[in-house]
């Protein structure tokens, strides 16, 4: 059997890495929604890097705002103020909080925005309220802060105990989260849809009640936009949909298009609720992360990726849906945040069946792939998937 770039640079990450994950592509560049492999193999990118790449690979604007940022200066620390942090700053505080009443937090990923959320919701509650509130089958991230919160057991029970006393409720079930928000309850951690649950969309007004709730009850309604927000649901924020604004924001993943950054915005009393020396970040807000955030946020408003995400999300999840294959159960989600379940087949074999098809999708549960494409995907691509569903579906179903 000849051995290809592709196999050498896969046995090498194996070689020389933690076994924390197991990689099954060596990607060599992309272009738009394309990436090729080492050995000169294209797929069309429908996972973005989870939902990362926002603006797909290689696009000028980020190309153009990073190698700008890294001629002028390529890292401050917090020691020294700089234009594209304070900009970016603004420009959330802009689409989250139009009043203003908001301050942020620039960190380098979306557990590290979740950390900061954690630590700023105890500060304002104090002692006396100490228990937080998550949904079971959430993902809030693997630092120990971010993991006492995210209910997946297998990622969960390594490494018990926590710091903090979580209780779990259904996730869409108000009156179960109703019960559970009494007066020791500091904060309600939600995400506007369970995205490594396998893409659950809650009841319509899910979010609204989680808000009346913690009004009712005196605690923070953190919301967790680390997978949905920055557009990813045809929406800046999911949460916008419900009217609601809550008094902690949590973002990360699109935001940078590809460089490591994550967001803690506060709003009203949560805005000031740490002080001078109460949390920090050498990286956070790094000069060239901050502007090629920038670069996609001025982007999306520019091309009107918004109405784009919503009406290609519709024809994605409607083409899928319209195959009616019958290994297909369930088509769900949200803009371009897709969930596929599907009746009986294992999402290994359909993802590995994908990637044999020129597809790049995600297994995220046992039976569901996720697709959380570039917010530039085109029609034509999107067809190109639908149309190719039904032979991928039909290899795995007879293999």
């Amino acid at each position: 059997m000849t051995t290809t770039a592709h196999d050498e640079l896969l046995a090498g990450f194996a070689e020389v890495f933690m076994p924390t994950y197991a990689p099954t592509l060596a990607i060599d560049h992309g272009v738009g929604c394309t990436v090729v492999d080492v050995d000169g193999r294209r797929y069309l990118d429908l996972i973005g890097g989870i939902a990362v790449s926002a603006l797909g690979h290689a696009h000028p604007a980020i190309v153009d705002a990073v190698c700008g940022q890294v001629r002028r200066i390529a890292h401050t620390s917090n020691l020294y103020a700089h234009a594209p942090g304070v900009a970016l700053a603004r420009r959330l505080i802009e689409l989250a909080a139009p009043d203003g009443d908001a301050r942020v937090f620039l960190a380098n990923s979306g557990a590290e925005a979740n950390e900061a959320a954690i630590k700023l919701a105890r500060k304002v509650a104090g002692p006396a309220r100490p228990v937080f509130v998550a949904a079971e089958q959430a993902f809030h991230g693997r630092t120990l802060g971010a993991l006492a919160l995210t209910a997946k057991p297998a990622f969960r029970e390594p490494f018990a105990p926590f710091g903090l006393e979580v209780r779990f409720v259904p996730y869409g079930d108000v009156d179960a989260l109703s019960r559970a928000v009494t007066g020791q309850v500091g904060a309600v951690v939600l995400e506007p849809i369970l995205g490594e649950a396998g893409v659950i969309v809650p009841p319509d007004g899910y979010l609204r009640a989680a808000r009346e709730i913690c009004d009712r009850a005196g605690a923070a309604l953190i919301i967790d936009e680390i997978q949905t927000g920055i557009g990813r649901t045809g929406t800046w924020f999911a949460y916008q949909r419900e009217g609601i604004r809550p008094d902690i924001l949590t973002l990360a993943k699109g935001l940078g298009g590809g460089l490591p950054i994550g967001a803690c915005i506060g709003f009203g009393r949560y805005a000031t609720g740490f002080a001078k020396g109460d949390h920090g970040s050498t990286f956070g807000a790094n000069p060239i992360a901050c502007a090629a955030a920038l670069a996609v946020l001025q982007t999306i408003a520019d091309d009107d990726l918004l109405g784009h995400v919503a009406a290609v999300g519709d024809r994605l999840r409607a083409g899928i849906t319209g195959l009616g294959h019958p290994a297909i159960a369930e088509v769900r989600g949200r803009g371009l945040l897709i969930g596929i379940a599907l009746r009986d087949l294992p999402a290994p074999a359909v993802e590995a069946a994908c990637r044999r098809a020129g597809f790049l999708v995600n297994a995220i549960a046992p039976h569901t792939i996720r697709l959380a494409p570039p917010l530039i995907v085109s029609a034509a691509e999107v067809d190109r998937f639908i149309t190719a569903l039904p032979g991928i579906l039909e290899e795995v179903v007879g293999s």
